[in-house]
């Protein structure tokens, strides 16, 4: 369903993606993991269309999206859902509203029809009575939520998670993989995960790819990367300081 091929983007002598290549199966669960710089978020931006290429493809269904017009992209967008990082809630608006924002904006629904469709899918990621709280009255695990209800408010195929458990406890961060588990479940969608936390990792994927100086250097099933003999991939998911990926500025 997603191909990467051949993937280069730099910014100014930043060479962030240098000939990345992966590829996603229709109904499969992949998580690219890597460390902070390695360009995991460049190449998330790059499936859902928002950046473009120096060179390479970003395919979808065949169709490359670095080729298509605003118009096409814009149509194509359509079948993606993404939770951001850190929600990305609009402050100034209620939680109904943050997960029908698409709804109304695209879609053009009513008030009263955006709101039940905002509330069925606050009810799947576990969320009632919430629809008239502000963001600011919501915890960093319940945000998460709401990010992700919004993600599915349009019913994608494709649900994009830019590091689902970046600032949550551990028992947070691990309902949190619950749910992404039962979304692939219950809607059939494709999903691709960036993060640097295993255990998330491990939890959720069908597959696992290894981003490391511009390419994907590793991929395969969560026991394959658990039991690789590849030294980068090792200290990598082990959380070694020791080993052929060097820390900045710390010298051996």
């Amino acid at each position: 369903m997603i191909e990467i091929v051949d993937l280069h983007k730099a910014f100014g002598r930043n060479h962030v993606l240098r000939g990345a290549n992966l590829k996603v199966e229709k109904g499969e669960s992949m998580v690219v993991i890597g460390g902070s710089g390695s360009g995991k978020s460049v190449l998330i931006k790059h499936i859902i269309g928002t950046l473009k290429p120096d060179s390479g493809s970003i395919l979808i269904d065949g169709v490359d999206i670095a080729k298509l017009s605003e118009n096409e992209l814009y149509e194509t967008r359509k079948r993606f859902g993404m939770l951001f990082q850190m929600a990305a809630l609009f402050d100034s608006m209620k939680v109904w509203e943050n997960v029908a924002f698409a709804l109304m904006r695209h879609g053009k629904l009513k008030e009263k029809d955006a709101k039940e469709i905002a509330s069925e899918k606050l009810r799947m990621v576990g969320l009632m009575g919430v629809e008239d709280l502000m963001p600011s009255e919501l915890s960093g695990g319940m945000k998460k939520r709401v990010g992700l209800a919004r993600a599915i408010a349009h019913s994608p195929e494709i649900l994009l998670y830019d590091e689902p458990t970046t600032g949550l406890d551990p028992i947070m961060a691990d309902a949190i993989n619950d749910l992404i588990i039962e979304m692939k479940q219950r809607l059939s969608v494709t999903s691709v995960a960036i993060t640097h936390d295993m255990h998330s990792a491990y939890k959720i994927a069908d597959r696992i790819a290894m981003l490391y100086e511009g390419s994907i250097i590793a991929t395969g099933t969560p026991d394959e990367i658990k039991n690789t003999d590849n030294a980068i991939v090792r200290q990598f998911i082990t959380g070694s300081a020791v080993g052929p990926i060097k820390i900045e500025g710390v010298t051996a």
